[in-house]
């Protein structure tokens, strides 16, 4: 639920999640609350589903930070944590963190072995104090905690495919799963483990109402906030796997002033990248997502729904619905 502040809804869609039998519940952090906090308090109120980090980024904490906070989070949730990681973006790395976005590969992979290290129960690797004397954690090792990676750039798809569990692009278009699984072989080939890929996870805006019009706004308002206002990451991407035209159609409908607007003729951005509709046509494009070699879609919500549109979704696309 990118954008949402009301933390008790982030915790009550946790709770919602598990009673409808949701695989996982995944937390965003952007610019709002601490979600490892949200993610241990929505531990202590579920039994059942497993809950994510969808996605940390790599600037925001030392790989130190990143380990403990993961550790403390499989511990409270008795087994049930998986942490993402990302570079992010470079609006929210510079305009928030202070922090200069250079080097974002390099920053992933090391970042990402110095928290496997240390999850493991070994001293972390030293890359920068490398005169230091090298620490571990003070508490009991957690070697299996699944590490999932976003990655968007054949390098950085090419290192989830290497070091990671799972990969999870977001606004990634789904007629190209097949070619970043291919990036991901060519990565877990280079790491001695051809046979072993990463589950393939993308991030999906998911909205759904009774009046499909209604529900093609939302998908539209996602399309374009993050291709416009989230600086150029998504944009250069999508132009780089065919989709130039669409996207300077969407650049376009929001400039000067930023409508939500996704024109007819980058409609097929909105079947590439989201998941909308009344609930039987959300679930079909849900299926295409499966389809398309998605093995856990993580869906998006819209934030500051109401509690009965929260839940209309939800139950639109529980996993007993879509089946």
């Amino acid at each position: 639920m990118p954008l949402e502040n009301r933390r008790e809804v982030l915790v009550s869609t946790a709770v919602a999640a598990d009673r409808l039998g949701f695989d996982g519940y995944f937390l965003p952090e952007t610019w709002a609350y601490d979600v490892t906090i949200v993610l241990a308090e929505a531990a202590t109120k579920t039994a059942r589903v497993t809950l994510g980090t969808g996605i940390l980024g790599v600037w925001n904490r030392s790989a130190a930070t990143i380990a403990m906070a993961a550790a403390t989070l499989a511990s409270v949730s008795n087994g049930r944590f998986v942490l993402g990681l990302g570079a992010s973006t470079p609006q929210l790395t510079e305009g928030l963190h202070d922090v200069p976005f250079t080097g974002p590969v390099g920053r992933m992979r090391r970042t990402l072995q110095q928290v496997r290290a240390l999850l493991r129960g070994e001293r972390v690797p030293l890359a920068v104090t490398t005169a230091a004397r090298p620490l571990k954690l003070n508490v009991a090792p957690v070697p299996e905690l699944p590490i999932y990676l976003a990655a968007l750039g054949e390098q950085s798809v090419r290192l989830a495919g290497e070091l990671a569990d799972g990969w999870v692009p977001f606004m990634y278009p789904r007629s190209q799963l097949d070619s970043g699984r291919g990036r991901l072989g060519e990565g877990a080939a280079r790491a001695g483990h051809p046979e072993r890929l990463p589950r393939v996870c993308p991030s999906v805006p998911a909205v759904v109402a009774e009046d499909a019009s209604r529900a093609r706004e939302g998908a539209a308002w996602f399309v374009a906030f993050y291709l416009v206002s989230m600086g150029s990451l998504y944009r250069q991407s999508l132009a780089r796997q065919g989709f130039a035209k669409e996207v300077e159609s969407v650049v376009a409908a929001n400039t000067p002033r930023f409508a939500g607007a996704v024109p007819a003729d980058a409609e097929e951005l909105l079947e590439e990248l989201t998941v909308f509709g009344t609930p039987a046509e959300a679930r079909r494009r849900l299926a295409a997502w499966h389809a398309a070699g998605a093995e856990m879609p993580i869906l998006l919500l819209r934030p500051g729904l109401p509690a009965e549109e929260l839940e209309f979704t939800l139950n639109a696309l529980r996993p007993a619905a879509t089946e």
